[in-house]
């Protein structure tokens, strides 16, 4: 075993809640937990010693466990939210409502104590809520200690067992989970099958099972000789059931996933960090996965660079769940995929550890931030693993654009929603999934084009740098933003995020005024934004005319892109028109485009080219 000492003392110092950055705190845990499965019924039961520090300034009375099995039966909040919603996902259907009693999954408390005393406790439906009979004081630790039963549910959202690739076990949000309390308060909400939020801290995972089964998961196992990864398997031969030990330190859940029949191949990066790879080899997975590991690789190698260096030593790819689903420093992912699908999933995944695992932000109030960014992120790793070659396509300019219109696409539907919404509260799956994934991926790329491509760089990795390990909020990101650029950028922040308002821009006059040409322009759309317009002459010459919007008080650099860059007069965003006088003649201009590179986000396409 690799010696892990700077990543525990990073750990201490990540998870003692304590920062001079403005009064923030966070909560911290410590997690040990057994649990001892039983392959042929799927059930396990389970016992949990959880130290729990209250880094809050106030005193708490009660506190709530996530039991998110619990979703998985009929009549539960998360069967009946499939059954409402009108465009149902796919992969659910009714298929929670006719669950049998083997396939139905639960999570039962036994016994539950605080410092040795025992508390009384509620089981609601997805949440425990625990009245407490000590409160925990400001800076006050204390312990509680549960004993619990499961059975592991047919698989139908990223977890449970048997699921369509014949994966035995899943195993996400399978463990009593204490929510998150923030300046905001408690984080208890029921689980209907969208996002999560998780308290900083140390896991300390024992997991007992059949001998025959391979697992792979969170963390580092403690134990290799024993259970015989990479060593001669006699010790499994001789024993009936064999217990893996793995410790994760300053992480905000824990995944495993386990099979009779995975490989285990490993890859050792060139910095020390070990890519794992657990699958079931056969006809459809062989050939692909074994190419996985070097274009996997340069993924690592990209991301590094430009987002901020891994926090960890290992990275695991588990074939598993229902299609792709991220954890600290592991994935489930369905295996059995087109080579460019595993790339693409598998890209996507590995960025939630930058946009999630490592910058926490509560994922059901800021789902953007988590699914946008890497959404936007991913796209840029694909460009990058193209023009290495490494993958076939063409390399784009833009790899954002089918972000762009497929956001311009939706909101001629009506359905849009703000990203301000809470997950679990979207009238829509296509909502949600848009203002998630495809809104907070033109927020950032939108952004580049506000603040200038050297602030944006410096900004994505000072991000990281500063609220990794944190909890950090849309706020802390664009003052971050401000920070890097010189720039005021509320008034970004509060358009995109809180409402659905957004830019629509248009030419609307080219006219000959003697030896010069008025351009008017038109601000059609609410959202103000700085406008970069392109002017070329029959002459071939091209000048670039940059208009800021006063509310930012100031502007971006000159782009490498414009060589002719002229800065215009500010334009108030209460100013309906506004005109471009140019010292030539309308007849010797050949086109005039309003951001023609289409790094703005615009409703309407067509008025912006004349």
């Amino acid at each position: 075993m690799r010696n892990y000492s700077l990543l525990l003392l990073f750990s201490l110092a990540c998870c003692s809640g304590l920062s001079a950055q403005h009064g923030y705190w966070q909560q911290a845990i410590k997690y040990q937990m057994d649990i001892e499965v039983d392959v042929e019924k799927n059930q396990y039961a389970g016992q949990q010693r959880v130290n729990y520090t209250n880094n809050s300034p106030d005193t708490l009375n009660k506190v709530f466990y996530h039991l998110y099995f619990n979703a998985f039966k009929p009549g539960s909040m998360m069967d009946e939210r499939t059954k409402a919603i009108s465009d149902v996902d796919p992969r659910m259907g009714s298929r929670i409502g006719n669950l049998k009693p083997d396939e139905i999954g639960y999570i039962k408390v036994n016994s539950l104590t605080q410092d040795n005393q025992p508390v009384k406790y509620n089981e609601e439906g997805t949440i425990l809520v625990v009245e407490l009979n000590k409160p925990i004081l400001p800076g006050q630790t204390t312990e509680f200690v549960m004993g619990w039963d499961a059975q592991v549910p047919l698989q139908i959202r990223r977890s449970g067992r048997d699921n369509k690739e014949g994966v035995r076990f899943s195993m996400s949000q399978w463990y009593p989970k204490l929510a998150e309390y923030d300046v905001e308060g408690w984080h208890a909400n029921p689980y209907i099958a969208r996002e999560f939020h998780g308290v900083w801290g140390d896991f300390d995972v024992r997991i007992t099972i059949d001998r025959d089964y391979v697992i792979g998961a969170t963390g580092y196992l403690q134990n290799p000789k024993e259970i015989g990864y990479g060593y001669a398997d006699e010790p499994k031969r001789r024993k009936k059931m064999i217990t893996y030990h793995y410790l994760a330190p300053n992480v905000h859940d824990f995944v495993w996933a386990a099979d009779p029949d995975y490989t285990h191949d490993t890859f050792e990066r060139a910095d020390g960090t070990t890519m794992h790879f657990f699958y079931q080899k056969n006809e459809k997975t062989e050939e692909n996965w074994a190419m996985l590991p070097k274009v996997m690789d340069e993924a690592f190698n990209f991301i590094n660079k430009n987002y901020g260096q891994y926090p960890y030593k290992q990275y695991s790819f588990i074939q598993g769940g229902d299609g792709g689903m991220e954890y600290p420093m592991a994935t489930l992912i369905t295996g059995e995929r087109p080579f460019m699908s595993l790339v693409g999933v598998s890209v996507h995944e590995l960025m939630h550890s930058w946009y999630q695992m490592y910058l926490g932000t509560n994922e059901a109030l800021y789902a953007w931030m988590d699914e946008g960014f890497t959404s936007w992120a991913s796209s840029e790793v694909m460009n990058h693993l193209k023009k290495e070659k490494l993958i076939p396509g063409d390399v784009v300019e833009n790899p954002h654009a089918r972000s762009y219109s497929g956001l311009r696409g939706f909101r001629t539907s009506g359905m849009q929603e703000p990203l301000s919404v809470h997950a679990d509260h979207f009238n829509t799956n296509a909502a949600y999934s848009v203002a998630a994934y495809v809104n907070g991926a033109v927020f950032l790329e939108q952004l580049r084009y506000v603040i200038g491509e050297g602030a944006f760089k410096r900004t994505m990795l000072r991000y990281y740098n500063t609220w990794g390990g944190k909890h950090p909020t849309p706020r802390d990101f664009i003052r971050i933003a401000e920070k890097e650029s010189g720039l005021e950028l509320d008034w970004y922040k509060e358009y995109w995020v809180y409402t659905t308002k957004m830019a629509d821009y248009a030419i609307t006059d080219v006219i000959d005024e003697g030896e010069t040409t008025a351009i008017t322009l038109t601000k059609k759309g609410e959202m103000p934004m700085p406008l970069e317009v392109k002017i070329t002459t029959k002459d071939g010459k091209v000048n670039w005319y940059y208009i800021p919007i006063r509310i930012m008080r100031g502007e971006k650099p000159q782009p490498a892109y414009a060589e002719n860059w002229t800065v215009l007069e500010d334009w108030p965003w209460t100013n309906p028109t506004y005109k471009i006088m140019l010292p030539v003649e309308n007849n010797d201009i050949e086109k005039v485009e309003i951001d023609p590179r289409g790094r703005m986000y615009d409703d309407v396409l067509e008025d912006n080219v004349r």
